[in-house]
């Protein structure tokens, strides 16, 4: 059982109580005991003092808890001995109420089992008839409920430290969590965003170097579509640190694939078409079929060697459908290995309850069909 940490403030309340009624008790005569200035209440209070001293102590470092446990005793027993008041026989509830912090509840209910026991035999072997005496038995009786009282309020004490400590561990685990997630949302829009826009300019680079002697103004587009996708890659990089500041702005998933329409200039020929309305979409929801279109344009123009590429979605009203498709070389689906990009689309749609599907046959082109229901995802 790990250790937990007792009350701190019952113990010095009950050394200082102890002390008070011992040095009244003696300083008003109260009853036959030692004079208030002699060696008997000198090893009293310094009994008392010691058992302060040996929590604090105990407080900063736990790694001796069997030593702390037996010197609380010796002394408890010293202070009891010394004490004529017999006030101090309360701190025998101490010592099983501090054994509960450090050892658990069996240790401290055998501990209580063994201070009522030593008050018994005491009472046998020093007071014959002590069944009979008033006094003796409430004495008995009160040591009894204080015992129940001070493993009680520890049992308490131990139930909320270790609420306390799972509490703790697991806001630790959620933040491990929340920031592998963040981790994994920041790789998939590095990868959607400035992969996409780089792949274009590497594929518009090849053109140009391709084409630059036999059709210099199909090179000289090329590189004009190549400027263009930087430009956008660095607008995706200002929009995403915007976005970290400021939060992000709404996506108007029209207006953003619109932007890839191509017809002329380099291979391949690129449309898009946009119906329905967005009103009633969420932010994760446009995001991943913005992202899932992207990604399917981006494989067209890597692997596909397409010369058409479609790119259509329809958002109705229980769910919206992406659909990109191209007359490429394609590929068998069964024999392929996701890469991070299909990887990356396929959590985010995920996320927003849709599904993903990829139908392709070698020679026969790639269609990739995204669908996504209204209002079913993540915010």
């Amino acid at each position: 059982m790990a250790a937990y940490v007792p009350v701190p403030w019952v113990s010095p309340l009950l050394y200082g109580a102890v002390l008070a009624g011992g040095v009244y008790y003696l300083a008003a005569g109260l009853g036959e005991g030692p004079a208030l200035w002699s060696w008997r209440t000198a090893g009293f209070v310094a009994a008392l003092v010691a058992l302060f001293v040996l929590d604090r102590a105990e407080r900063r470092w736990s790694g001796a808890r069997v030593a702390a446990l037996f010197s609380r005793c010796v002394l408890t027993g010293v202070v009891v001995a010394l004490d004529a008041s017999d006030l101090s026989q309360v701190l025998f509830v101490l010592l099983p109420f501090t054994a509960y912090f450090a050892f658990g509840r069996k240790a401290a209910l055998a501990l209580g089992a063994l201070c009522l026991a030593g008050q018994l035999t005491g009472f046998v072997l020093t007071a014959p008839g002590w069944y009979r005496d008033p006094e003796r038995v409430a004495d008995l009786l009160m040591l009894g409920v204080g015992l129940v009282l001070a493993l009680s309020m520890a049992a308490v004490a131990v139930g909320e430290q270790r609420v306390r400590r799972e509490l703790q561990e697991y806001a630790a685990r959620v933040g491990e969590l929340s920031a592998a997630a963040e981790r994994n949302r920041v790789a998939r829009d590095l990868h959607d965003s400035l992969g996409h826009h780089l792949m274009a300019v590497s594929v518009q680079l090849e053109i140009a170097s391709e084409f630059r002697a036999l059709d210099p103004d199909a090179a000289a587009r090329a590189m004009e579509e190549a400027r263009q996708s930087v430009r956008l890659a660095l607008g995706d990089v200002r929009q995403s640190v915007r976005a970290l500041r400021e939060g992000t702005p709404p996506l108007s998933l029209s207006t953003a694939l619109a932007g890839w329409a191509r017809d002329g200039g380099a291979a391949p020929r690129v449309t898009v078409e946009v119906s329905g309305a967005q009103e009633g979409y969420g932010e994760a929801e446009l995001t991943a079929l913005y992202r899932a279109a992207q990604e399917g344009l981006t494989n067209a123009l890597r692997h596909a060697r397409a010369s058409r590429v479609s790119v259509a979605v329809r958002l109705a009203e229980h769910g919206a459908r992406l659909a990109v498709a191209d007359d490429g070389c394609g590929f068998a689906p069964a024999d392929a290995t996701g890469g991070l990009g299909l990887t990356g689309m396929r959590e985010r749609v995920h996320l927003v309850a849709g599904s993903v599907d990829i139908d392709s046959t070698p020679g026969g082109g790639t269609r990739l069909t995204v669908v996504v229901p209204r209002g079913g995802g993540e915010r």
